[in-house]
Formats: structure tokens, C-alpha cells, sequence
């Protein structure tokens, strides 16, 4: 199958990826901070040397960066440790589930506020729709840095800007723009979540949790860190405060390798390849009348397209493809907020091509969409 959903995780990796996996197998089957022995401590001092990778890419300190499950197991962490003492929060309105559903679920059962801020094409009328939403409890803003669902990347160093006047914790989700786009904790960002499996290139399972250290984050996880063992009290020292639990070593070491893949293709190579892709795609469907492109000539894209053909569902298209040997992803891709935005009753199928793909294959997946739409329609 020829994968065009790599918004959702990247495949095929690179075969250093793979390498470092088989590597860490076989060398890292230690339990890193938990044994003096030598296995322990290799372990552990690989495990630090990825973190010290992640640091390095992010602008961050090594302390400071937490491995995770995925970017939803960060951003839960970060929403819900900032927010535990209640307070006004507030998000936008092309956040995916991972943010909608916690905050929600806060607001629901204790003294949590929200506030949604509208998402436009015009960067000044978003920024402007974050500022008026602005009171005197907004303890935290949290935006996605580019959407899931359209790729539109938001004006989030100017948000970050506004937090930062207001000194209100800004927690951004770079699960769609880390790899593609360079992404600091300088940008005015306290805390970053995100995935290590779409655009750092790592195996499913892994997430990262960077913060600047400004505002202290309280657990929502206690159990072992390898650190103040006779102590039931959980380590308030990063990372152990946030890393309960045995560590997915061969993860990070994945990930650390999917870094060092990005600088050595080169992150502005590979964003330009995938632009290349959803221009190339885009010219294609617009050919047609029949198709939708879901795109603002106002707004910035990442590499991600998401279309429709008139008068066909969403996911009889994704499926057809499917029979056809393409992999692209329909429905609501776990964002209801941002298809309530844009209007999208049944949904999108989105195209998100890796720097794998190609313009023959780009070809291909048009001629199987126009043989569709001539059978549909």
C-alpha cells in the first residue's frame, strides 16, 4: 500500500530508524535509573543521550524533556497538571480531541472555565480572537501549532506573545509541524507536546513533553522513577516528577534517530518535498469541479491537503482508494471542533505525503480519484 495518511504516523521510517530499533534491542535491555549493574546503567546512558538529542532540537534542557506514550499522554499531562487548581483556560477551534476532550472533561467536574477561540484564515483576526478571551484567571492558552485536519498552521508566536504579556502558560501541540518546521521553546513556548512517531520519524508509541521549566506541572501519574525509592512521596525534580515507570527506551532511541535523519536529509528539503506533493496534488483536483479543496488562500499550510468530490461521502472514497492500494484517512480525524469549523457534516479525506512519497505515485492516487468520481458521480 502506498501510505498518504502519514499526518496520522509516518511509514515507512528511515532505515536508520530501523537500525536504531534493532540496536536497541539488542544492546539497551537494561531498566534505565533502576540498577547499578553495567546493562542498567548502558541503558541508561542511552536513554539520556536521546533526551539529550531532544533537548538539543527544541532549544531545551536535558531535565526537562519527558518521554511519553504519545503526544495525547503529553498533552493530558500538561493540561491537567497546569489546570488541577482550576482556572480559565482557553483553546482553539481546530484543536484535536486530545485537547478538547481533556479540557472538557475539567470544565465538566471542577472549577475549570473554557474558552474557545475562533480559528480564521487572516493570522490578525485569530491572534485578535486569543486576546479579547483574555480575563484575569486565564491560567493557560493551548494551541495547536498547525491543525490536523487542513494543515493550517496558526500565528502561534504571536499567541505566545500574548501569554507571555499576561504571564499565562502557553502549551502548544506540534504533532503536525515538529520535523517539518523548526520548532523552539524560544518561540514563546512553555511547554510543547508532541508526537515522535509522525514528523521526528520515530515507532509508534512515543511521545515528548518539553517544557522551559517556568510553571511547575503536578503529576497526574505516580508510581516508580528509580529516584528517593524509600520516599512515598512522588520526586518533584524533571524528569522523574513525569516519568512513572519503566521508560520506552527503544522508542526514544528511535526517535533520537529520526532527529538525526531530519538534520541529516534536512528539515527544509523535506518540507519542500511534501509541499511539492500537495501543490502538484492540488493542481490536479482542481481541474475538476467536482472536487473541494479545503484551503485559504490567507492562510499557511503544512504539507497536508484535505478534499472531498461532491456528493460523495468521505469514507466511501478513503475506502475505495483503499481496494486501490492508497492509504489516506477520512471521516473527522479525531477533531470535532475543527470539522464544526469548517463546516464538514461528513467529514474530509486527507492527503499527507512523507518525504517516501512521489509525484508518479501522486499521479496514480488522482487517476484511481477521477476513476471514482467517473463511477460515483
Amino acid at each position: 500500500m502506498i501510505n498518504f495518511d502519514n499526518a496520522a504516523t509516518t511509514y515507512p521510517k528511515p532505515l536508520s530508524v530501523r537500525r536504531a530499533v534493532d540496536d536497541a534491542i539488542r544492546k539497551y535491555g537494561g531498566n534505565a535509573g533502576r540498577g547499578g549493574h553495567s546493562l542498567a546503567m548502558r541503558t541508561s546512558e542511552a536513554l539520556y543521550s536521546a533526551r539529550e538529542t531532544v533537548a538539543d532540537f527544541f532549544g531545551a534542557v536535558p531535565e526537562n524533556v519527558v518521554f511519553t506514550m504519545n503526544c495525547t499522554y503529553a498533552l493530558n499531562m500538561a493540561i491537567q497538571g497546569i489546570m488541577c487548581d482550576g482556572g480559565h483556560i482557553i483553546i482553539s477551534s481546530m484543536e484535536h480531541n486530545s485537547v478538547a476532550r481533556p479540557v472538557t472533561a475539567l470544565a465538566m467536574k471542577k472549577n475549570v472555565t473554557l474558552s474557545v477561540a475562533e480559528v480564521f484564515p487572516e493570522d490578525n483576526l485569530t491572534i485578535e480572537s486569543f486576546r479579547r478571551l483574555i480575563r484575569s484567571d486565564t491560567r493557560a492558552v493551548v494551541c495547536t501549532l498547525a491543525g490536523n485536519v487542513t494543515g493550517q498552521i496558526l500565528p502561534y508566536r504571536e499567541i505566545a506573545g500574548i501569554c507571555r504579556e499576561n504571564n499565562i502558560c502557553f502549551i502548544a501541540d506540534g504533532a503536525q509541524l515538529c520535523g517539518i518546521r523548526e520548532v523552539k521553546l524560544s518561540d514563546g513556548i512553555n511547554i510543547l507536546c508532541t508526537a515522535g512517531h509522525k514528523g521526528l520519524y520515530g515507532i509508534t508509541g512515543t511521545g515528548l513533553l518539553v517544557t522551559d521549566g517556568k510553571y511547575p506541572i503536578k503529576p497526574v501519574i505516580q508510581g516508580g522513577t528509580g529516584s528517593n525509592s524509600m520516599s512515598l512521596l512522588q520526586p518533584d525534580i524533571l524528569p522523574d516528577s513525569l516519568e512513572s515507570g519503566t521508560p520506552n527506551v527503544i522508542g526514544a532511541m528511535s526517535v533520537k534517530a529520526g532527529i538525526e535523519f531530519i538534520r541529516k536529509t534536512g528539515m527544509q528539503k523535506i518540507e519542500q518535498h511534501e509541499n511539492l506533493l500537495c501543490r502538484h496534488f492540488i493542481s490536479l483536483l482542481e481541474k475538476n469541479r467536482d472536487f473541494v479543496v479545503y484551503r485559504e488562500p490567507a492562510a499557511e499550510y503544512v504539507p497536508i491537503v484535505s478534499f472531498n468530490i461532491k456528493d460523495i461521502p468521505s469514507e466511501r472514497t478513503a475506502a475505495y482508494l483503499a481496494e486501490k492500494g492508497f492509504g489516506l484517512r477520512a471521516g473527522f480525524h479525531c477533531s470535532a471542533l475543527a470539522h464544526a469549523s469548517l463546516g464538514t457534516k461528513d467529514g474530509t479525506v486527507r492527503f499527507a505525503p512523507s518525504v517516501f512519497n512521489s509525484i508518479s505515485e501522486t499521479d496514480r492516487l488522482f487517476a484511481e480519484l477521477r476513476q471514482h468520481r467517473t463511477i460515483t458521480v
